[in-house]
């Protein structure tokens, strides 16, 4: 297979970061959008914006995919104690949205005064008939300068830990497979469905855990994160994002800060750290790995390709694409997929984490990313936050569409994003492509002289 390197300024690759600690993508007060700088109109591409009728949605991180239905599964996230995260299926066909539920009900806590299921971190996963999915804390208190477990108001129990949970797509019901053990939300989880695996990792330690459906066994198996986003100093390590199964064996990769990959063996039920490669690269930049507001050398996104047994990543913070060989555990780097103007800029990407907006088409040979960049008035850059102890936006986001083709190793930039009034989408870390040929995500948007969260798509 042909690859090639787009050559970057040194911008892009030394950078060094010190920021306070805080967790997982969160909450921020930052506009929804600005005046968007002028473009060439052959480049630009308007959204859709899909009313699901959410008055508290808050940001949403993964929480959506595609149905064999043709449907958009996704979940709307709430920061509210009380009020839980709310799915909804979107029907390209109808052109409607259905309804499908609270995380709380689904979990089993309704009446248990708790603090809710504020939101969906994962991707779905389809087997047989149903989606697999989990749920994690949307509610926060901030202590020490760090976000942490919301401490619940009066009258209220502490979050009871995040659920794995299965949805079945004809009859609408939910199945409540378990709760996170150490009463942590679930921040990272995918499932190999040949084996009826699932595994996760939890919020803020970190804990790798494996579900057996068929046993109904839930089971931890250790921490590879220090004290991950619930640490300090040198026990703090941001957590990996997305695990990658393979397959063939069933075994499990994930990464940690310092840049190693983790694997998890089928057959010996253990996790051991490979040796032959690793995620610190000099084109991924340069990290000070206990400090929050990066992803360090975590990969960011990874998917599988079924054609030639390899996964396809995407490093958060440069934006570069890479290769994953299980097989010989190894990393080729292939391109910095970021948009055109983060490219000429040299930016890391604009999103302080990364963009989690990466998949696989249904084609099985084109990748697609919504990632920002900067924007510029008047010939010049809108300055932003030249680092963030958060997950966030650095500065106002530039959103871009762009699509790699795989076996022709063709990268596209199919121009910025915008909605009919102008506005730019923000706050983009969703992905799912439609049988209809669009790409949707999750934005926020201005409703009512109000910024919240909601489904928007476009047309490449």
């Amino acid at each position: 297979m042909q690859t090639h390197l787009r050559l970057v300024p040194a911008a892009a690759i030394l950078v060094a970061m010190s920021c306070a600690n805080a967790p997982t993508e969160t909450k921020t007060t930052s506009a929804v959008a600005q005046t968007p700088a002028k473009t060439p109109a052959e480049k630009k591409l308007i959204a859709k914006i899909h009313d699901s009728g959410f008055a508290n949605a808050h940001d949403t991180y993964n929480g959506m995919g595609t149905g064999s239905d043709g449907r958009i599964y996704y979940v709307l996230c709430s920061e509210k104690p009380d009020v839980g995260g709310q799915m909804y299926a979107y029907d390209p066909a109808t052109d409607k949205i259905a309804h499908l539920g609270d995380l709380t009900e689904a979990s089993g806590e309704k009446d248990k005064k708790a603090i809710s299921q504020g939101k969906s971190h994962v991707q779905f996963v389809e087997s047989n008939g149903k989606l697999y999915f989990a749920t994690h804390i949307g509610f926060y208190s901030i202590i020490d300068g760090m976000e942490k477990m919301g401490i619940p108001p009066a009258g209220m129990q502490a979050y009871l830990g995040g659920h794995l949970l299965a949805f079945d797509m004809k009859s609408g019901k939910y199945e409540d497979l378990g709760v996170e053990p150490h009463k942590e939300g679930f921040l990272t989880m995918n499932m190999d469905t040949q084996r009826n695996r699932i595994y996760a990792l939890s919020w803020p330690t970190g804990y790798f855990i494996r579900y057996d459906l068929a046993k109904k066994e839930m089971k931890t198996l250790g921490s590879y994160f220090e004290k991950g986003e619930n640490g300090k100093g040198n026990t703090y390590r941001t957590i990996c994002r997305s695990l990658a199964i393979n397959p063939d064996d069933g075994s499990v990769f994930f990464s940690s800060g310092e840049g190693a990959i983790h694997r998890y063996d089928f057959n010996k039920d253990a996790i051991e750290t490979v040796s032959a490669d690793e995620l610190k690269k000099d084109y991924f930049g340069l990290y000070d790995i206990t400090s929050a507001g990066h992803m360090a050398y975590n990969w960011r996104q990874v998917v599988y390709r079924p054609a030639d047994k390899l996964f396809y990543g995407v490093h958060g913070n440069s934006g570069y694409l890479f290769r994953f060989d299980p097989r010989d555990i190894r990393i080729d780097v292939l391109d910095r997929i970021t948009s055109e103007p983060s490219q000429r800029s040299g930016m890391f990407d604009q999103f302080s984490y990364g963009y989690l907006g990466f998949t696989l088409g249904a084609d099985g040979r084109t990748l697609y990313y919504l990632t920002g960049g900067p924007v510029y008035e008047n010939g010049k850059r809108v300055a932003g936050k030249s680092s963030t102890a958060k997950g966030e936006a650095k500065g106002v986001e530039n959103l871009h569409l762009i699509t790699y083709d795989i076996p022709d190793s063709k990268y596209t930039d199919h121009g910025p994003i915008f909605f009919e009034n102008g506005e730019r989408p923000a706050y983009v870390n969703s992905i799912a492509v439609g049988k209809d040929g669009r790409v949707y995500t999750l934005s926020r948007v201005s409703r009512n002289g109000k910024t919240l969260t909601d489904l928007i798509s476009v047309k490449p």
